[in-house]
């Protein structure tokens, strides 16, 4: 039986971005990652936005490692070649009645540390905005946008660099603590980016399903790992209850996108957004002028049953477009065709309301085990300030 000292469950980018600060200090680092790439889920399919901090409950982990991963984030795209831009955002008001909520926003983004926030009028907005229709907006000057694919390649690049060990098509079938380790059940071969295909054709499957089938070339391997950190996104609640923990449930929310085709892109600058849902489901449809100067609207909420339903029931783009109009009233229907969508691993049950916060935190029965659950935006900017906060946790797991 091999025996590691790491062991990280999912390569997505808070896995990578783990296994690049876990490995410049610990040999024998492993990702396994059940896709045959590392990012292909939630960490690939989103509006590559790098957040500022603005949104979220004071003191809260969202909050303090969105305003670290901020910085950190930029500092790693820089030393690593990673396509980005800090673009700064504004934050609109539509109407009237919406500033109260505006500048709320703007007193939650100050109490968090975001630095240079300014409410502005609509004079400015049409300056920096010509097509955009608001009454005030917020404007966040370090927000920015990245290659998301390229960020998440690049954690496992350095990763990879520093002698960790990422497997793709690697998936944990089972987690058996033992005295001072856990034996990690692993299958590895699956084909698993066939499954990916079909359920972008109305197909959806469950986690206990994937296990279920198997490929012909799939081969079964344990691995003793002293310390396990289950970083699974959509799946931590399933890979949770291997170990016998049924603290979490996931409930996956879709969020599809459009995108604006032709001379009409020129309609946005940067990124423009409006206020976030009051029930705390969503940030809001907005406009993201991407690194390569596209133009996506989106993403839209809404819970769907399975973790892997990422088209059926897709919206139209006439909805699309309605949603549109209330930032920029000139676009119409031919100016969009659909994009992605993707899907955020949410604790918030459909009827609740409210922002769950992140969970990173060792297990209580097994305490060779770390747990990251729920993490959703603004996990891609939080991803390096997370790591830091695990590698103190692995620390002290390894004494």
């Amino acid at each position: 039986m091999d025996q590691v000292n790491i062991l990280i469950i999912g390569g997505g980018i808070v896995g990578c971005a783990i296994a690049a600060e876990l490995s410049k200090q610990w040999q024998d680092v492993f990702v396994v990652e059940r896709f045959p790439r590392v990012g292909m889920a939630t960490s690939s399919r989103n509006s590559g936005v790098i957040h500022s901090g603005i949104y979220y409950s004071p003191g809260s982990l969202k909050a303090r490692h969105c305003l670290q991963g901020n910085a950190l984030t930029f500092a790693f795209c820089e030393e690593h070649n990673v396509p980005h831009r800090r673009t700064g955002k504004l934050v609109v008001a539509t109407e009237t009645y919406e500033q109260a909520a505006l500048e709320a926003l703007h007193k939650r983004g100050r109490d968090n540390g975001v630095e240079g926030l300014r409410l502005i009028g609509p004079a400015e907005i049409r300056e920096r905005e010509p097509h955009i229709a608001g009454v005030a907006a917020l404007g966040v000057p370090s927000t920015g946008i990245v290659s998301a694919e390229e960020l998440v390649r690049a954690y496992a690049r350095v990763a990879i660099e520093q002698s960790a060990h990422i497997v793709t098509r690697a998936q944990v079938v089972s987690l058996e603590p033992t005295a001072k380790a856990i034996r990690v059940g692993i299958r590895v071969g699956e084909d698993l980016s066939v499954q990916t295909k079909t359920s972008r054709r109305n197909t959806a499957s469950t986690y206990a399903s994937t296990l279920a089938g198997q490929d012909e070339m799939a081969s079964h391997e344990t691995i003793e790992a002293r310390c396990v950190i289950n970083a699974a996104g959509l799946y931590a609640d399933d890979v949770a209850k291997l170990i016998g923990n049924h603290s979490w449930k996931i409930y996956p929310v879709r969020g599809e996108y459009c995108e604006v085709r032709g001379p009409r892109r020129a309609l946005i600058n940067g990124l423009v957004y409006p206020l976030p849902h009051a029930d705390g489901l969503s940030l809001g449809m907005h406009f993201t002028k991407t690194i390569w100067d596209t133009v996506l609207i989106g993403p839209t909420a809404r819970y769907v049953k399975e973790k892997d339903d990422y088209e059926r029931d897709r919206l139209t783009v006439a909805d699309f477009a309605e949603g549109a109009r209330i930032l920029v009233p000139e676009i119409t229907d031919a100016d969009l065709q659909l994009a992605y969508s993707g899907l955020r691993p949410k604790l918030v049950p459909p009827d609740q309301r409210g922002m769950a916060d992140f969970v990173i935190q060792r297990d209580a029965g097994v305490p060779q085990m770390i747990h990251l659950v729920g993490m959703e935006s603004p996990g891609l900017t939080a991803a390096p300030s997370v790591a830091r906060q695990v590698a103190g946790m692995v620390s002290e797991i390894l004494a």
